[in-house]
């Protein structure tokens, strides 16, 4: 297969790690949006990370067949599918005007998101030299830090500018304040119906492609059961490490605005954009990150970001005012190259596994949609959000310790055993 083969079927790869950024980094502007239509707690507001979380967790493995029997192209098709589904549901949900509905549309988004994630990171990693594996899906995982820059400033001025304040809400009757809400909820139709039409558009593009195999290396003995892969130490640590990962990301970045607007006492449009000032660090993040990893190891460079994550989340629970929205923009772009870095090394050396164990770290995923929860009990308990950032702090220590120690291989007598022939 010539390179330029494999040239056009990186950037239409990448091109899905753009979407799926720009789908998730939509929902920190739909939790404030939607707990103020729907009247709802943080707590409550949280519940479209679950819905979107829990999907992984179910679909991973789903996503982890898909692959193996019907093949990387098809499972990404399927995955655009979904998605574009999920999307074009958003408009029954804003005419009913259901907070369920919504969830609903959201949970059917992230089954295809999953399937494209279980399909495109492994593919990314082995599409080129394995010794830059890691490097190529930072590199590819840049882009969907360019989703986490725009996705929340489009869909501030087109959702978030468009709702009444609160002074005008106040002087509404009860009934005149719930229609007013619940109508506020319209204004995510049409965003949501020029990304499904997107992705239906893309997915043809994928049909009419002829993506190049990979090629698999001498030893990659099909796996039959996905048990077998928590064999390797590197990936049993490596779900532990996402699982924790994925938490704090999604508290840092869902709950954003919430915290942001009482932290540091600024409205809900200001904070918006300086969510897209988190995006912006978290790409410039992924692509600084992928220039130190030519002089610097992986495992390294994970170990000192997560460490200096923790700190930072000392600032954010104790800080007041302006301060504290630097030290989260500055988390941001210390966080930023933990997905990808996490995944590679967990799918390192997997060989017949290797399915199967990206099936394993998708499923991960579902830590946005527990951890969250926890973020958002402990601020509603003490009543102060800052308080919710122990989460976060927690979720960097243990990426720190994977960075440390957990990433290592096998010894060599362990993976001859792990690589025997499989007996069922």
């Amino acid at each position: 297969m010539p390179k330029s083969s494999f040239s056009f079927a990186f950037i239409l790869i990448t091109s899905l790690f753009f979407l799926w950024g720009f789908a998730h980094n939509l929902d920190p502007i739909l939790i404030p949006h939607l707990k103020k239509s729907f009247t709802l707690t943080t707590v409550q507001a949280t519940l479209v990370d679950s819905a979107v979380f829990i999907a992984y967790f179910l679909m991973a493995l789903p996503a982890g067949f898909i692959m193996k029997k019907y093949g990387y192209k098809n499972g990404i098709i399927t995955g655009l599918l979904l998605f574009a589904l999920g999307c074009f549901l958003f408009i029954p949900a804003a005419n009913t005007q259901q907070y369920n509905f919504f969830l609903i549309a959201l949970f059917i988004i992230a089954c295809g998101l999953t399937v494209l994630e279980t399909a495109a990171n492994p593919y990314a990693a082995a599409l080129g030299n394995p010794d830059t594996s890691t490097q190529r899906l930072n590199f590819a995982q840049s882009f969907n830090g360019l989703a986490a820059a725009l996705a929340p400033i489009i869909g501030a001025k087109i959702i978030l500018t468009k709702g009444y304040s609160e002074s005008q809400l106040n002087t509404m009757t009860e009934g005149a304040r719930k229609l007013a809400l619940a109508a506020e909820a319209s204004s995510v139709k049409m965003p949501y119906f020029v990304l499904g039409s997107v992705l239906v558009l893309i997915a043809l593009v994928f049909a009419f492609t002829n993506l190049p195999k990979i090629q698999q290396t001498d030893g990659h003995i099909a796996s039959k059961n996905i048990l077998h892969a928590f064999k390797y130490k590197q990936l049993r640590w490596g779900v532990a490490a996402q699982f924790f990962y994925v938490g704090a990301q999604v508290c840092v970045f869902s709950l954003f605005i919430l915290y942001a607007t009482e932290a540091a006492g600024i409205t809900d449009v200001n904070a918006s954009y300086y969510l897209g000032a988190c995006g912006i660090a978290f790409l410039i993040g992924r692509f600084v990150g992928t220039f130190l990893m030519q002089y610097f190891k992986s495992p390294n460079l994970l170990l000192t970001y997560s460490v200096i994550n923790t700190l930072l989340c000392v600032v954010a629970i104790f800080a007041h005012g302006i301060i504290t929205i630097y030290a989260v923009i500055a988390i941001c772009f210390f966080m930023s190259i933990m997905f990808p870095t996490i995944f590679s090394l967990g799918i390192k050396g997997l060989k017949g596994d290797t399915e199967f164990g990206s099936s394993l770290l998708i499923m991960s995923i579902v830590g946005g949609a527990v951890l969250p929860r926890f973020f958002g009990i402990i601020s509603d308990a003490t009543g102060n959000i800052q308080y919710g950032y122990v989460v976060p702090l927690i979720c960097f220590i243990v990426v720190a310790l994977f960075g440390l120690t957990g990433h290592k291989e096998n010894s060599e007598s362990e993976k001859e055993e792990i690589q025997a022939p499989q007996v069922f």
